[in-house]
């Protein structure tokens, strides 16, 4: 029988069904537990060069079900900067040290060069908040040359950190990018990392 992480093999006798109801109770209160405690952390983003498109998806999915906060006190660059569209703004802020990037998507044709990829770079705009993308729109739109919003622009769109969710920043969870598995597809990044 194929089982999952909560997947328990069952028989025949009252005690294993017994033992069944406890793993899922003890299971649910765990899970629980997670959920609960979990909101108390911080996300703090900072040397984040970007990645695969689908992983930071999935990870600032995750971050956004969480309900944690993000500080953004570094680097988020590439794929990284999805987090303004998967996050709710709310629970973003900037510190002063804060500075992202912004390219076009890309993805390895057949013979391995890296091409800009149109409906990857769809999508990214898609993801981003009007104000990011009325911001890069006046730039011009998304090509293979990162540009960079920082400062005053960065203010303006992103809430600036308070000096105690900045202090909490230390002592929060970092987040320095999505790790990369091997890709045999050819799926859209935003990210022009080395390979």
């Amino acid at each position: 029988m194929a089982c999952n992480l909560r997947c328990v093999a069952h028989d025949r006798s009252d005690n294993a069904g017994k033992m069944d109801m406890r793993a899922r109770l003890i299971a649910a209160v765990v899970s629980t537990v997670l959920t609960v405690t979990s909101a108390s952390a911080t996300v703090v983003i900072s040397d984040d060069v970007g990645g695969r498109m689908q992983d930071y998806t999935t990870h600032f999915r995750q971050v956004r079900d969480s309900g944690e906060p993000v500080v953004i006190s570094g680097t988020c660059v590439s794929a990284c900067t999805m987090v303004l569209g998967l996050v709710p703004s709310d629970r973003i802020c900037a510190t002063s040290n804060a500075v992202l990037g912004f390219h076009a998507a890309w993805m390895f044709d057949n013979s391995g060069k890296r091409v800009v990829s149109a409906s990857g770079t769809q999508d990214l705009m898609q993801t981003y908040p009007a104000p990011v993308r009325a911001w890069i729109a006046r730039r011009g739109g998304l090509t293979p040359n990162m540009m960079y919003l920082r400062g005053r622009d960065l203010a303006a769109i992103v809430a600036p950190c308070n000096s105690s969710r900045a202090a909490s920043a230390s002592r929060a969870k970092r987040s320095g990018g999505v790790r990369q598995v091997a890709d045999t597809k050819n799926t859209p990044r935003a990210s022009f990392d080395a390979r």
